[in-house]
Order: C-alpha cells, then sequence, then structure tokens
C-alpha cells in the first residue's frame, strides 16, 4: 500500500479542500447508460494493488482509533499489536454475516516514526484488516485535542464557551487541522475501498466533514454515519461558525444514525432551519430529501456485548473479588456509580444527593454505602481539574460527618480498574446511579442489569441458590441515552438533588417482587437489543438506502466542503436550447405555457412586475401566429393583467386557472363554482395568524392562502399540519380542496388546477382542426407538476393523430414529472430569447380564439 506525504495532504485540505487526485485504475470505465458508469469486469474504483478482496462481501469501518493496543518493544526496537477486546468496532463484527469482511481505518494511540509507517501499515494490514491513518503530530494536537475535545465535545453536550474558563472559542486553525485530519482518513479509505460494492460506516463526530470528501471522489458511494454523542438543540448548535459545512458533510451520508429520537429530532431541525430542508417519514424511516438523493436517519441505541460480559463473569478472579466485596460491605445495601471523570458526568451531583438522603433518613447511616468508580479522564482540561477537586471535597465532608468506626459512606476507586473488579461490584450492587447531566448513550446500566442475572460460577461464590429471583435497580439521568430504552429505571433530573435523593431511597426500600419485574424487563431488553442486533440493524437500513444508487444520474455541484452531489432520473436531463429552437422551427401549431414566479421572474426578487426584456420576449413569441402562449400563474388576476398589460396577444390565467383569457382583447372567464365555503374558512385561518407570529392571509378572488414562510420553522410548520386538518375536518363536505404548499396553506374549490388550463387550451386546438406539433411548458413549483402531467396525457389522447414535440420543463435540478430541467430564471429567459429570435411576428388583424369553460367541461 503506497504511503503519503503527511505535507502534501495537509497542503491538499488546506489549500483546494476538496481537489482529490484520481486513483489509478486497473481496468477502464466503460458508459453504459448516459450518466451511469461501471467498470468492466467489476473493478473497482480504487487502486487494483490494494484491493482486499473483489468477490467477498466487505464494510469498511472509518473511526478516530483502531480497535488495537500498541506497545513499542524497546529491546527489539519493534512494535507489538494486539486486538482491543473491549472495542466497540470490534464487537459490531458480531452483527455482520461470517463471510463478511471487515476492514478497519482509523489512527494509532501512539506516534510511529515517518521511516516506519510503511512497514506497520504493512503488518496492520495482514495481520489485523487494518489501515492505519498516520495523522501528523501537530495536527493530531489541534484536531483531536482541541477542535474536538475543546470545542465540538462541550457544544454537542449543551456547553457554550460564554467565557475562556468554559471552553475554548472556536479557533480557525483548529478547523482547518480538523479538515485536514478528515482528509487524510479519507485518502485512506481510498486506498483500499472498492466503492461500487463496499459499504462505508463512519463512525462519531472526529470524522463529520470525511463523506463530503469521499462523496466528492466517488458520487454513489455507500455511506453511513452513526453519532455516538448526543446532538444539541438549533439553538446552542447554530452558534458554531462552521455548522453549514459539518451538516452537509453529514448529508453526503445514505444514512445517519443516532442514539435517541431527541437527538435526531435536534439534527432534522438544524437542517430545517439552517438549510431549508423538509423531512418525511417514508414507511416508517425518516428522509431528507437532498438534491433528489434520500437521506435515512436511523434512530436505534447502541447495546453491549453479551458473550464478551458473561466471559469476564465466569473469571476466577471475577468470583473472588466478587466474594470479597460481598463480605466487605456485610449488612450494608451498596449503590454504585461508574463513571468518567468530567464535568458532563455528575459525580459531584449525585454525592450531594447522596449526602441529601443520608442527612434526611438517619436510620440509613452506617447502612447505606456509595461506591463511586471513577474512570481515567479522557481529556486534561481545568473543567476536569475542578470536577475532580469538587469530587473529592464533597466525598471527604461527607465521610467526615457521617463516617464512624469501620464505616465510610463513600468509597471513591480513583484508579484504572480491571473488567473483573468492576463486574464483580456490579454483581453485589443493589442499585446503580448514573447521574450525568449530559451523556450520548452510557452503557453502565446495562452492564449492571447482565451482571445483576449473574451465572453459575457467580451464584456458588456470593452463595446466591440457582433458583433464587434476580432484582437490580437503575436511578438513571433523563438527560443520557440509554434513558428512553430502559423503562422501569427510575428516572431523575440530576440537577435536583432532592429528587434524586428521594429515588434513591425509593429503589432500596422497593420490595423485592417489584424489582425482579422491573429486572426481567430490562434483562429481556439488553440481551436482545445487544451490539450485534444495533450493528446489523444499521447495516440492513445502509444497504436499503442505497438499493438505489444505480438508477439515477448523478453529477457534483458545490464548492469545498458545500459539494453535494445531484441524484436525478436518468431520463431527466438539461434542455437544450440549441435543440429546442431547431424544432420550433420545424413546427407550425405550437402551444407555449410558462409559469410566473420562479420561472420568468426570480422568486427571490422583491419586484414581482416583470421586467422590460421579459415583456419584449413576451410579445415576440405571443405575436407569432404560430404560437399560442399562456401564462399559467396562482396569483390574482388584477396583477397579472396589470403587469401583463402591454403584451396584447398573450393568453392569462389567474389563480391556477380559475380565471382564464385568450388575449388582453377577450374577456375573462371564470370556472362557474361554489365559493360559499369562504365565510367557513377564513375565521379557522384568522385563528392560526393570531397563534403564529409572522403568519398572515391572502385572501384570492377563487381562494384563501395561509402563509407562514416568515414564522418561525418549526412552530409554523407545525401549526400547516394542525391547520391543514383542522381545514379538512370543516371542509368535508364542501366543494373545496386544501392543499399545502412550501410554506403555505391554500383553500381553492374543486377541481381548479394548472393542469385544467393545459388540458382545455390543447382541447381547442384539436377542436378548431389544429393540433399542436409543439408543446413546451416551464414552471418551478408543486401546482407545475398537474400541467406537465396533463400536457402528456392530453396529447397522447386518440384526437391527436401525429404526436408533438413535447418540452416539459421544471426551474432547477430536482425530482419532477418533467423530463428536463433549467438551472434557474436566467436559463428560462436565454430559452425565450433563443425561440423569440426564431419567431416570425403575427400580422396585426389576425383573430385569436377564445378558451370558454362550458367547452371543454
Amino acid at each position: 500500500m503506497p504511503s503519503r506525504s503527511c505535507a502534501n495532504l495537509l497542503d491538499m485540505a488546506c489549500g483546494d479542500i476538496l481537489d482529490i487526485p484520481q486513483t489509478p485504475r486497473a481496468l477502464p470505465r466503460v458508459m453504459t447508460v448516459p450518466g451511469i458508469i461501471t467498470d468492466g469486469h467489476g473493478s473497482s474504483d480504487g487502486d487494483s494493488d490494494s484491493m482486499l478482496s473483489s468477490c467477498r462481501e466487505r464494510k469498511i469501518i472509518v473511526a478516530n482509533m483502531l480497535p488495537l493496543h500498541a506497545q513499542r518493544d524497546t529491546t527489539v526496537k519493534k512494535w507489538l499489536f494486539s486486538l482491543d477486546e473491549d472495542s466497540l468496532l470490534l464487537q459490531l463484527k458480531d452483527g455482520f454475516s461470517p463471510e463478511t469482511e471487515v476492514v478497519y481505518v482509523g489512527s494509532l494511540k501512539v506516534d510511529v516514526e515517518p521511516s516506519e509507517q510503511e512497514e506497520v501499515a504493512q503488518r496492520l494490514l495482514e495481520e489485523f484488516k487494518c489501515v492505519p491513518a498516520f495523522v501528523p503530530h501537530d495536527i493530531q494536537e489541534k484536531f483531536y485535542h482541541n477542535f474536538c475535545k475543546q470545542q465540538l465535545w462541550p457544544l454537542f453536550h449543551y456547553m457554550l464557551p460564554m467565557c475562556p474558563d468554559h471552553g475554548d472559542r472556536f479557533d480557525r486553525q483548529m478547523w482547518q487541522a480538523y479538515v485536514s485530519a478528515n482528509k487524510i482518513f479519507a485518502d485512506k479509505v481510498m486506498e483500499v475501498v472498492n466503492p461500487e460494492d463496499d459499504y462505508i460506516w463512519i463512525q462519531d463526530y472526529h470524522l463529520m466533514v470525511l463523506p463530503t470528501f469521499l462523496r466528492k471522489r466517488y458520487h454513489r458511494v455507500k455511506l453511513g454515519f452513526f453519532l455516538h454523542s448526543p446532538f444539541p438543540s438549533s439553538e446552542i448548535y447554530r452558534t458554531l461558525p462552521v455548522r453549514d459545512e459539518i451538516l452537509k458533510g453529514l448529508l453526503n451520508c445514505d444514512l445517519i444514525g443516532f442514539h435517541t429520537f431527541d437527538y435526531a429530532r435536534h439534527f432534522l431541525s438544524c437542517c430545517s432551519r439552517m438549510l431549508g430542508l423538509d423531512y418525511e417519514s417514508k414507511r416508517g424511516h425518516i428522509g431528507l430529501d437532498y438534491f433528489g438523493r434520500t437521506v435515512y436517519i436511523k434512530i436505534l441505541p447502541v447495546g453491549i456485548h453479551m458473550g464478551r460480559l458473561e466471559s469476564v463473569m465466569n473469571f476466577s478472579s471475577t468470583f473472588d473479588k466478587a466474594k470479597e466485596v460481598q463480605e466487605k460491605f456485610k449488612g450494608k445495601k451498596v449503590i454504585l456509580g461508574v463513571d468518567d471523570m468530567d464535568i458532563f458526568k455528575g459525580i459531584s451531583l449525585k454525592l450531594l444527593a447522596f449526602e441529601y438522603l443520608l442527612q434526611q433518613d438517619k436510620n440509613l447511616q452506617g447502612k447505606l454505602v456509595l461506591v463511586q468508580i471513577v474512570n481515567p479522564a479522557r481529556s486534561s482540561g481545568k473543567d476536569v481539574q475542578e470536577a475532580k477537586r469538587e469530587t473529592y471535597s464533597t466525598a471527604e465532608r461527607i465521610n467526615q460527618i457521617y463516617g464512624r468506626y469501620n464505616y465510610e459512606p463513600v468509597i471513591l476507586i480513583d484508579r484504572p480498574v480491571p473488567r473483573y473488579e468492576k463486574t464483580a461490584y456490579y454483581a453485589v450492587a443493589e442499585c446503580c446511579l448514573v447521574n450525568a447531566v449530559r451523556d450520548g448513550m452510557n452503557l453502565v446500566p446495562y452492564k449492571y442489569i447482565v451482571c445483576r442475572q449473574g451465572s453459575p460460577g457467580m451464584d456458588d461464590a456470593m452463595g446466591i441458590k440457582a433458583d433464587s429471583p434476580r432484582t437490580s435497580m437503575l436511578v438513571v439521568s433523563e438527560f443520557i441515552g440509554c434513558s428512553p430504552s430502559l423503562s422501569g429505571a427510575i428516572r431523575v433530573n440530576p440537577w435536583d438533588i432532592e429528587a434524586v435523593a428521594e429515588a434513591l431511597n425509593v429503589a432500596i426500600t422497593m420490595s423485592d417482587s417489584e424489582k425482579q419485574l422491573r429486572h426481567e424487563k430490562h434483562y429481556r431488553y439488553v440481551s436482545s437489543h445487544d451490539v450485534a442486533y444495533w450493528a446489523r440493524s444499521f447495516i440492513h437500513d445502509l444497504e436499503r438506502a442505497c438499493k438505489d444508487h444505480y438508477s439515477k444520474r448523478c453529477w457534483g455541484i458545490g464548492l469545498g466542503l458545500g459539494f453535494r452531489v445531484i441524484a436525478l432520473s436518468p431520463s431527466f436531463r438539461k434542455l437544450s436550447i440549441d435543440h429546442m429552437v431547431s424544432s420550433y422551427r420545424k413546427t407550425q401549431r405550437r402551444a407555449i405555457f410558462l409559469d410566473y414566479d420562479g420561472t420568468v421572474v426570480p422568486q427571490s426578487s422583491l419586484i414581482k412586475a416583470p421586467s422590460a426584456e421579459v415583456i419584449t420576449l413576451l410579445n415576440s413569441l405571443s405575436n407569432d401566429p404560430k404560437n399560442t402562449v399562456y401564462i399559467v400563474s396562482g396569483r390574482g388576476r388584477s396583477s397579472l393583467s396589470e403587469w401583463l398589460a402591454p403584451c396584447e396577444r398573450l393568453g392569462i390565467a389567474a389563480e391556477h386557472g380559475y380565471f382564464i383569457r385568450g388575449s388582453k382583447m377577450s374577456d375573462w372567464e371564470c370556472l362557474a363554482s361554489d365559493l360559499e365555503w369562504k365565510p367557513i374558512v377564513e375565521p379557522v385561518m384568522k385563528l392560526y395568524t393570531e397563534a403564529t407570529d409572522g403568519s398572515y392571509i391572502e385572501p384570492k378572488e377563487s381562494a384563501l392562502v395561509w402563509h407562514h414562510h416568515d414564522a418561525d420553522p418549526d412552530f409554523g410548520s407545525c401549526q400547516a399540519k394542525e391547520l391543514l386538518d383542522h381545514l379538512e375536518n370543516v371542509l368535508a363536505n364542501e366543494p373545496a380542496v386544501v392543499k399545502r404548499g412550501q410554506h403555505i396553506v391554500e383553500v381553492k374549490p374543486q377541481g381548479v388546477t394548472k393542469g385544467l388550463v393545459a388540458q382545455k387550451v390543447l382541447s381547442i386546438m384539436v377542436d378548431n382542426g389544429k393540433p399542436p406539433d409543439f408543446v413546451m411548458c416551464i414552471g418551478d413549483d408543486r401546482s407545475d407538476e398537474d400541467m406537465f402531467e396533463s400536457i402528456l396525457s392530453s396529447v397522447s389522447s386518440p384526437s391527436v393523430t401525429a404526436a408533438p414535440d413535447i418540452f416539459a420543463c421544471t426551474v432547477g435540478q430536482k425530482p419532477s414529472k418533467a423530463k428536463y430541467y433549467l438551472d434557474d430564471t436566467a436559463d428560462v429567459l436565454r430559452l425565450l430569447q433563443g425561440l423569440a429570435n426564431a419567431s416570425c411576428p403575427k400580422p396585426r388583424h389576425t383573430a385569436h380564439f377564445q378558451v370558454a369553460f362550458d367547452s371543454v367541461l
């Protein structure tokens, strides 16, 4: 496997951030379908020399750290490596089929000299299927210890750097190091991936822009991501200066996983508020439409490895330790806490609650012990030292006040504790207290439940009869990821000291039968939702999310970390102006339908009146005797007739076709319909307008529209759903339809659509003996989809003898019933200019037909 210069990687990441060099290919690629590229004989997009296998199913797991222990043997000056059996990355393999090959990409916990990196990489690949990403020491410091641990980690746990003492402020250099490190990981993945067959699963917040690099290189790469930390609410997340880059990085995945619905909901809210993306549930799966790709959201908490924990329970050292702990605390009730030393684990709050319990119930003094195992801190900032000082001072105070001879209420075990010793404490403790103020998942409660279930060997060591009932009690913070899955636990607010103390009291005084029922419920869940179940479920959903990759045309747009892939139907392509003009010149009976907002006038423009250029183009087209031209809009007729007054021979369909006229000289015709429902709708809309700041009602002659574009995105969307349901109920027996559009809820008469306008105009042309041989329809929103569908069905009717040239075109690259697209309004005007140049002026006194509703109804 060829090594790459770290300096070059940094230059690439800090310079043109996504200018990824082409990987050498063993065989040329062959284009079989326009826009769909495959490799001859199934060769991959990667370097053939570094391919591990071409026939076995393969998963590539990418994480910050490889699941390895590394140690330098100073005597022989060689590295010794071994698998870390406790690593989640290693354990998740149990969820894959035995035939699956698993390759790991990540960094090592040690620094390897550049001269040794090639040899180490080869050894790790051959012996452990591991591909090391050697991140230079200075980048590693800025990437991991600074940006990840001092900026992302606190922010994702709801801590803002309000002052220097509470986390580091955003530093652009640290962000560049984060991007550079992600780029190094991307290069390593590219060395081994077969993008057409392999599935890539990225783990955690260290690598959130890695998907952008991979999607840039391989448009159809199969990418999954799982976030093991919390995802903060939009109010917290939006303070991050690089918020959009990270969101867009994650959206370059096919599947994004979270532990809880709360975390997923926060992510979706950020996508809505910052990127304007909406989500919907598709057959039970949440999906975000992102430029034609569906990005799915997975909600499933990780589990534990049952076999690993059960094997530790059967160690002889575990039996001995359990017996020792049981004897030491004989006659006392043990409450257990196992936490890392950091500010989010709430250890000091736990101690204060325990102190309050002893203070309130003197009978518990001398009978209740809190054993707090403190795992080594993962970082060494000021906040960790502060948390450690507070923990020790609080424990010391409690022991001084309530301790006595042969009784120490709080026992702090602040040292590396081996697995067998923790297992022994789990088995002995009557209650486990997890009091974190914010935590991604926390598997301590799961381990505690399994250890309380026991094993034959453990039962013998502790003198428990094999048929005796198993009990356990959990008091857990409502702010940790495992809380929703433990329905039998007592959930607490860790900041409420008195409530936590009361919960502990309830837990230790609860009847054994109640404890048994809760334990059995938890054990059933934990044993069935283990790490293998989690991995298997995630990969299954990832495979489902990627199944349509090769049924769409894909191409990339955007610069830097704003890169994304557009995926659309193979038959959907950009409309060629030359091709259109060629067809236009050859035809004699043309029908042209144009939407107004977003098509001939930019949607974002504050000036809604058409420009002089638009008026000139519309006049040129409508004055051609071979053309029948209509503006078909949802706007009112007064606005349209005023704005388009210079276009005397232009047809206008206003309010989605409720009003229609063939030219300025014609009278407005309107659809005969009952509008008695309007007095019913208006009070309901007023009610929601008063309750929703930023919303307003737009009255039309034939319709009422409730707008919530300027309201809070989440609240406005929620209110729109409620209004839709409300109006559908009150209008159940009325001749009106309620439709929800982009930031609107509209009520209009039944049967009024833009599609009906196109159908009527085409029918009259056929009835007049002038069936169209050229039909063009251009629009940009959902209402225009009716026109696209209508022209396709109308021209395929038996009354049309010869099939015309049809050009249904949407504005913007997005899923549509149209066959073609143009990028924006400027593209539309360029097309119209091309057609206008090819047009012939209409004789001044030529008669123009009038569209009458009763002639086609």
